[in-house]
C-alpha cells in the first residue's frame, strides 16, 4: 500500500477500507469487485491503483488495518489493572463470550483472512502476530493466579487452553462446523460451553454457574 501524503488523501484511503470491509463482510474477498469498491467508496478506479498495486495489495492493507485493531482492543481488554481482584474464573467468563462476539461481528472479514493464511506465508506470520499478542495478554493475566490452576503445568494449560477457545470459535462461527448434525449451538451457548471447557482443563471446578436443567422424560 502506498501511504497518504495528506489528509485528503487519508480519508480517501480510510473510505476505500471502510468500503472494502464493508464488501468482505457481505459476499466474500474473492466475489468483491474493484468497480463496486470504489462506486460504494464514492471514489475512483485511479484513486484505487493510487494507493495499492491490486487487490491483494487491499487485502493485506485490511489485514494490516484489523491487526492494529485488535492489538488495541487485546491491550485494554486484558490490562492487568482491569482484573486486580478477579480471579481466573470471571476473567474466562468474560474473555470468552467476547472472542465469539468479536469472531460474529466481523466474521466475512477475519472468514477472508483465515482463508488466505492457508496458502500465504506472510498472512500466516501476521495471524502468528496476533495470536502470541492475545496468548501473551491472556496467559499473564492467568499465570498471575497459577495458585488457582491444577493443570500439572500452568503455562502450558493457559496457552493451550486459549489456542482450543479460538480454534474453536473459527470453526464454529466462520464456517459453521457446530450448526448441523446433533450439535447446533447459538453463539451464547458456544461461549458458555467453551467456558466451560476452559476452566475444567485449567481445573477449576465452575460451581457458580447453574446446571441447565435435564431433559424431560417422555
Amino acid at each position: 500500500m502506498r501511504p497518504p501524503r495528506q489528509a485528503r488523501s487519508q480519508d480517501t484511503l480510510d473510505r476505500l477500507l471502510d468500503a472494502a470491509e464493508g464488501l468482505v463482510a457481505e459476499r466474500g474477498f474473492e466475489d468483491t469487485t474493484i468497480a463496486e469498491l470504489v462506486r460504494r467508496a464514492d471514489s475512483s478506479v485511479g484513486a484505487f491503483y493510487a494507493r495499492f498495486r491490486d487487490k491483494d495489495s487491499l487485502l493485506y492493507a485490511l489485514y494490516e488495518r484489523y491487526l492494529e485493531q485488535a492489538m488495541a482492543t487485546t491491550d485494554v481488554a486484558l490490562d492487568p489493572a482491569r482484573w486486580v481482584i478477579s480471579p481466573i474464573s470471571e476473567i474466562v467468563r468474560k474473555t470468552v463470550p467476547f472472542l465469539v462476539s468479536v469472531y460474529r461481528e466481523r466474521r466475512g472479514l477475519i472468514r477472508a483472512f483465515v482463508l488466505r493464511n492457508h496458502i500465504d506465508a506472510e498472512f500466516r506470520a501476521r495471524r502468528e502476530r496476533l495470536s502470541h499478542h492475545v496468548s501473551e495478554g491472556l496467559s499473564r493475566l492467568l499465570i498471575a493466579r497459577r495458585s488457582e490452576i491444577r493443570h500439572p503445568n500452568p503455562v502450558r494449560a493457559a496457552v493451550f487452553g486459549l489456542t482450543m477457545v479460538v480454534n474453536t470459535i473459527e470453526s464454529a462461527v466462520l464456517f459453521g462446523d457446530l450448526r448441523s448434525g446433533a450439535l447446533t449451538l447459538s453463539d451464547d451457548e458456544l461461549g458458555v460451553e467453551l467456558t466451560r471447557a476452559f476452566l475444567a482443563y485449567l481445573g477449576l471446578d465452575d460451581f457458580s454457574r447453574p446446571r441447565d436443567p435435564e431433559p424431560a422424560e417422555s
